[in-house]
């Protein structure tokens, strides 16, 4: 009741907001839309938030599956059978238990492969990521001008494609009409007349070297170049201030800078040079004599030249162990180093 000065006395609407001293009103409930609900906004019902990233990298992880995982599984099944050229017309493939990796692990030649392979791979990484490394850093000191020809100079070597490339080294080490051969000769140097680089295991592997090296430099390069432009210049200037030269200023500034760099780059490096594949195969078949045959080419010949298929399985499956193994030391120095950040 309400009373006025005059003394009569009126009822209070009934709508009239009752406002509480020092209290906000309270805001209406909503209720959210149940499991069972249709959204207020669109009429459909939405994906609860946990399940979106799983429903955006299905189609990826499916695909792969298909392509990858499953003649995964064929290709290690297909290492515990015995499948030959009389198995394979008869289309028969008995098992035969661990006999193909026992047959592997006691054979001489496959041992011989395996030093070859880790050597190669040593040899390669180590070239590729000094002299990428050292390219990079001049990448960071040239002029514009100059940085844009030679990083254009390093995209082109990167994008021509490996078979063209072994086509052009083959020309140049040349026995009869080759570049170098002819190089050689005109320095001063005997014996060049018709020299065979490809008469020998290690020749043919260190020219397989140069191919690999040569086009692996622009990813180490452009990358080290991108890193680099994330070193602040005031450490340089400290550094300089110090009296540090380059050496030191690589081992003191750059590199602790960018030691995440150097390990994923040194980490997919070993992975693409230990399956390397196109340029061994395609500069010498693996020849002379099977004497330039890495893992990867060992297997193709034993499955596609003579026939032994469930051996050829058992190297592949071997080879993807073993650069496990290596792999798993980068991988705690990279956890490692992500602890310590």
């Amino acid at each position: 009741m309400t009373v006025h000065s005059q003394g009569a006395a009126t009822s209070a609407p009934q709508d009239a907001p009752q406002k509480s001293a020092g209290r906000p009103p309270t805001p209406p409930t909503q209720t959210a839309p149940g499991p069972g609900r249709p959204s207020p906004r669109g009429g459909r019902r939405s994906l609860p938030s946990g399940w979106l990233p799983y429903a955006l990298i299905a189609p990826a992880v499916i695909s792969l599956a298909g392509l990858l995982l499953y003649p995964f599984a064929k290709n290690i099944l297909l290492g515990f059978q015995q499948v030959n050229r009389i198995e394979l017309i008869q289309r028969k493939a008995p098992f035969i238990g661990f006999d193909n990796y026992t047959e592997l692990l006691g054979d001489s030649q496959f041992w011989t492969v395996v030093v070859r392979t880790f050597a190669f791979t040593a040899a390669n990484v180590a070239l590729i990521m000094v002299l990428g490394s050292l390219i990079g850093i001049l990448l960071n000191r040239l002029g514009k001008k100059m940085r844009l020809v030679l990083s254009l100079a390093l995209v082109m070597a990167w994008a021509m494609p490996i078979v063209a490339s072994v086509t052009v080294f083959q020309w140049l080490f040349d026995e009869q009409f080759g570049v170098v051969n002819w190089l050689m000769r005109t320095l001063g140097f005997s014996g060049y007349e018709q020299h065979n680089w490809f008469e020998t295991g290690f020749s043919t592997l260190a020219i397989i070297t140069i191919l690999v090296v040569w086009g692996s430099i622009p990813f180490v390069a452009l990358n080290m170049y991108a890193g680099l432009t994330t070193v602040a210049a005031e450490l340089y200037e400290a550094a300089k201030m110090d009296g540090a030269n380059g050496w030191q200023t690589f081992w003191k500034v750059v590199y602790p800078n960018l030691k995440s760099f150097f390990l994923v780059t040194t980490f997919l490096e070993v992975i693409w040079v230990f399956k390397v594949f196109t340029q061994v195969y395609a500069m010498n078949a693996g020849g002379p004599d099977r004497a330039s045959e890495t893992l990867p080419v060992f297997a193709y010949i034993e499955g596609q030249s003579q026939g032994h298929y469930g051996l050829a399985a058992a190297i592949s499956v071997l080879t993807i162990v073993m650069l496990l193994v290596v792999m798993s030391f980068y991988f705690r120095l990279i956890l490692k180093q992500e602890d310590d950040q």
